[in-house]
């Protein structure tokens, strides 16, 4: 049924779990398709798992979705059937990138005397050239570099490796946020990258299913649901083969709950004045791009302050985490009253004008006693900092911010890539 709906043209490569796939009539994209097949320690032990692929291309659908819409740069384009999915023809990366958060398996074995469940805090992250025939060696950052790898074009120098090795750890950090919102321990997790053949630059490609990671419910390792259930079977049998399933279906199923967010969350924007309201604009607009809702009202602290009470009750009492923003020109009264009279958080936005702006400031910076309420002057800067409240709830803006700060820190890495090759 799949060739019928997509020219399926010559099969470019072919993993343990996967086959991947030209399409004729998208040019520099592929399909992925999955394998009902279960490997562990390199293929030495080697199943049919019925059901597997769907299992599989359902997680690693729903965490690329995931990583996508919080902002990292991935090869996944989108969910094509059961068991495979469209993605962006890339040039793989041989390298496995392995973060930790817990010390357990082979890095128990490389490093005696460390126990287990010792917490890497920053993460740990390793390296593994992949060669089937010498078991996947750990390499440094200098065999890396020396190795002079060059995929699609891309020679990988410190600039990638440094890339690379951020990214990890950012996509783990997102991945580990999502699953303790479902009590789950990310544990450790192991990515790969690829070139994109079109646009020339590293995306995180692959897959991300249940062999990627171990995942410990309440952190308990002997309620672990990952592939590590089947490398330690004493023995392969029909029944521990359905309790392998099992587990992957229970991943399966859970995954999908990461894309929803835990708690609705929303920005009050208050307005001294309708004239303000394109500097509004500019920080609903930021909010949006963290998917956090906002609600414009107008009210003065000056004119009525009974009315601005009011309305803040209004949304003091349904539950919802709220940020109250204030937007006041000339002397900021909205502000410092908003914050004396909730235990909500107040951010006041002045939209400062160049005459009297300099002046009017003061307003807003200088208060009684007694009031929490913090300055920021840029629409933009502001709809952040109301995301980093309202990231400490819920998990899907706190992606979002995290996948921010990953993408400005590699622009400026290719920014100076760029220059020192100009200035050279």
């Amino acid at each position: 049924d799949l060739t019928a709906e997509l020219k399926i043209d010559q099969k470019l490569n072919e993993g343990k779990t996967k086959q991947i796939f030209e399409l004729v009539d998208q040019p520099g994209l592929v399909l992925v398709q999955s394998k009902d097949q279960i490997t562990a320690g390199n293929a030495v032990r080697k199943d049919q798992m019925e059901g597997k692929a769907a299992i599989a291309n359902k997680t690693t659908s729903c965490m690329f979705q995931l990583l996508q819409e919080s902002g990292i740069k991935t090869a996944f384009v989108k969910q094509h059937s059961d068991t495979a999915f469209i993605a962006a023809h890339c040039e793989m990366i041989p390298i496995e990138w392995v973060c930790r958060r817990v010390a357990t398996g082979s890095f128990l074995k490389r490093n005696p005397g460390v126990k287990e469940g010792y917490r890497f805090s920053p993460l740990k992250m390793e390296m593994f050239f992949k060669d089937d025939a010498n078991n996947d060696p750990q390499w440094s950052e200098e065999q890396l570099l020396e190795a002079k790898l060059c995929v699609a074009g891309l020679t990988i120098g410190q600039c990638e490796v440094d890339i690379m090795s951020r990214s990890t750890v950012a996509i783990f950090e997102i991945v580990e946020k999502a699953w303790a919102t479902q009590n789950c321990t990310l544990v450790d997790m192991k990515i790969e990258f690829g070139v994109s053949v079109k646009s020339g630059e590293i995306v995180l490609a692959d897959v991300i299913d249940n062999d990627s990671w171990r995942l410990w419910p309440a952190g308990d390792r002997s309620q672990q649901k990952d592939k590590q259930v089947y490398r330690e079977l004493k023995e392969v049998t029909p029944e521990a083969m359905q309790m392998v399933k099992r587990n992957f279906e229970w991943v399966s199923e859970r995954v999908k709950l990461l894309l929803d967010p835990q708690a609705s969350s929303r920005v009050v924007l208050l307005m001294g004045s309708i004239s303000d309201v394109a500097h509004c604009e500019k920080i609903r607009k930021a909010c949006a791009s963290y998917g956090i809702p906002c609600v414009l009202r107008v009210t003065s602290a000056h004119k009525g302050p009974d009315e601005t009470l009011r309305i803040k009750a209004e949304y003091e009492g349904d539950g919802v985490p709220t940020v109250f923003v204030a937007v006041a020109g000339r002397s900021n009264g909205l502000g410092p009253v908003m914050s004396g009279n909730t235990a909500y958080p107040v951010i006041s936005c002045p939209p400062l004008t160049p005459d009297w702006g300099p002046q009017d400031v003061w307003s807003s910076l200088r208060m009684p006693s007694g009031l929490g309420c913090s300055t920021v002057l840029s629409p933009e800067a502001c709809a952040q900092f109301a995301a980093q409240i309202l990231g400490l709830r819920d998990h899907l803006v706190w992606c979002k911010l995290r996948a921010s700060m990953l993408n400005t820190w590699v622009s400026l890495k290719l920014a100076d890539k760029k220059f020192q090759a100009c200035s050279l």
